[in-house]
């Protein structure tokens, strides 16, 4: 077995399954560490583990692996090996996509409403165009392209268009992984549909609102199940979910598995962007399968050239080129940090802390909102003097040497804090971030005040937070879904296989204005050519379940 990479969660699943098999004493081993390197697999990210013939052979005699078909704790699968429950999921997803591509649900388009959304322009493809016509003539559609690309501002205008082609009559749901990138979800659309009204275009039956995924489907506590289900379903017509690459294997199906007979799913995302925490690569993997059903926006209206094409340099796994930038002087705002980290973040928070001790009202506390997310220190990890935990540490005392009274771990006048679990009583999700402030009312009260759907403060006593932790520093994973004006990525001072490409990439992407990058040249080099690699066998059940349904 390996045990160099085990948990000792994964030792004792593997001895308890063995014990289990029907095989002789030296096969049992084999099996043993077979089961070993599946667990591993699984916690990494992974939805299979592929076996060779002998193994395969090794799986099959121990009589806890079947086809998928039956009750057997295990699944052997097209060479890779599957927890039931995995397969089950992956299976699933695959066919009810496949049954949704095969039903395209074809609508009219609107011609002179799809030329009042969309600027006709010589010489090169409209990709947001095309994709809005796709849409009518799908039901099943991945818009994909990188920051700033416009998908939601697509997202909208097709939302106008499938409401002219249906008379209004459509029920639409927004939805995003976590709280956060729904709020940000929510932003976007509303700022999209106030253009809609000035350009003389119906925002009606476009909703206001967008919900968690889990809030959504209908959270039932203590349990991994939903109150929507395929005997249960959504009731809306089309359904659209941001940030998709961030959804895992078992949450898509059951989102899929919900939706009303007949009805669209539109998945927007970054195929480049970090793979969802749980196993699987969805979004990636059903583009690969499904090319006909997706759209890739070429153009960026958000981002300046400098972090554009850093970016694309590092989606191109090109180490040398990257270090090259942000050693040049040539763009200024995609730099190396050479000095501390926490004293250059903590002169940038000094601002922050500065204007909180201003600050006397509601009002000016939503100003205090902006001020704290203009800049943001991202870390690769969560421990050591790199990660998040020592980079807030020693932000909180550069802050206090400077005059500002930051004690650790304590409730202080601008703390800023990220819920780290779904608060669903209090309306609170994972990712949600509030600043710990007086209550305007009774100034010796401090409260946490977070952000409201409508843009309103909501402000809770500490007790009530079980669940938070300080955020001058955030973890990359954490900071997807979101914006920030100015990003300090930190990479640790060693290499590890958590810093990849990808991870880099999103960082890097999170930026509106400026980038700088706190790294060893090793360690930079190593993330921007390690890509991550997930074992899957989405694409392939996707091409077959294609196949069967075409005969």
């Amino acid at each position: 077995m390996r045990d160099d990479n085990s948990s000792l969660l994964d030792r004792e699943f593997a001895k308890f399954m063995a014990g289990r098999s029907m095989l002789p004493m030296e096969k049992k081993k084999l099996f043993e560490g077979i089961v070993c390197r599946l667990s591993e697999s699984l916690a990494a990210g992974d939805s299979c583990l592929s076996l060779d013939r002998s193994e395969q052979d090794v799986v099959l005699d121990s009589n806890l692996a079947g086809d998928g078909s039956g009750v057997s704790p295990l699944c052997l699968f097209g060479g890779r090996l599957y927890l039931q429950r995995t397969f089950q999921y992956e299976q699933r997803l695959a066919w009810q996509v496949q049954e949704m591509v095969e039903d395209p649900a074809v609508l009219p388009v609107d011609e002179s409403l799809l030329d009042a959304l969309f600027e006709t322009s010589l010489g090169e493809t409209d990709w947001q165009r095309y994709a809005a016509v796709q849409a009518l003539g799908k039901r099943f559609l991945i818009i994909s392209g990188g920051p700033g690309t416009g998908k939601t501002t697509v997202v909208v205008n097709i939302l106008a268009l499938l409401q002219a082609a249906c008379g209004g009559q459509i029920k639409v749901a927004l939805a995003a992984p976590t709280g956060k990138a729904a709020m940000r979800l929510q932003e976007s659309v509303s700022s999209s549909r106030e253009r809609l009204r000035l350009a003389g275009v119906s925002d009606e039956g476009i909703p206001d609102r967008a919900f968690t995924i889990h809030r959504l489907l209908g959270v039932k506590h203590h349990s991994p199940f939903f109150r929507h289900t395929a005997a249960r379903p959504l009731g809306y017509d089309v359904v659209v979910i941001d940030e998709a690459s961030m959804v895992d294997l078992a949450l898509m199906s059951k989102l899929v598995d919900a939706l009303r007979p007949g009805s669209r799913l539109i998945l927007l995302g970054d195929k480049d962007q970090l793979a969802s925490v749980e196993s699987g690569t969805v979004l990636a993997d059903m583009i690969r399968a499904l090319p006909d059903n997706t759209v890739e926006l070429q153009h960026s209206y958000r981002f300046n050239e400098g972090i554009r094409n850093f970016a694309a340099v590092i989606n191109g796994g090109e180490a040398g080129l990257a270090w090259s930038v942000l050693a040049a002087d040539e763009p200024a705002n995609v730099t190396l940090l050479h000095g501390d980290v926490a004293e250059y973040g903590g002169s940038i928070y000094s601002q922050y802390m500065k204007a909180v001790v201003a600050a006397t009202g509601l009002e000016e506390y939503g100003k205090l909102f902006e001020s704290f997310n203009a800049f943001k220190i991202l870390c690769a990890v969560r421990h050591g003097p790199s990660g998040v935990h020592g980079v807030n540490g020693a932000v909180e005392r550069y802050l206090t040497e400077n005059g500002y009274d930051c004690p650790a771990g304590s409730w202080y006048r601008g703390r800023p804090v990220m819920i780290t679990r779904n608060e669903y009583g209090l309306d609170l999700y994972n990712g949600d971030i509030g600043l710990c402030l007086p209550d305007p009312v009774k100034p010796d009260v401090l409260k946490i005040w977070f952000k409201k759907p409508d843009g309103g403060l909501q402000g809770l006593l500490p007790a009530r937070l079980c669940n938070c932790e300080t955020v001058y520093a955030l973890t990359i994973h954490k900071s997807q879904g979101a914006e920030f004006g100015e990003v300090l990525v930190v990479l640790p001072e060693k290499h590890t296989v958590v810093v990849s490409r990808e991870l880099l990439y999103t960082a890097v992407t999170r930026a509106r204005g400026s980038v700088r990058v706190k790294a060893e040249r090793t360690v930079f080099d190593a993330a921007v050519t390690g890509k991550i690699t997930r074992s899957s066998g989405l694409v392939e059940l996707l091409v077959s379940e294609g196949k069967r349904l075409e005969k």
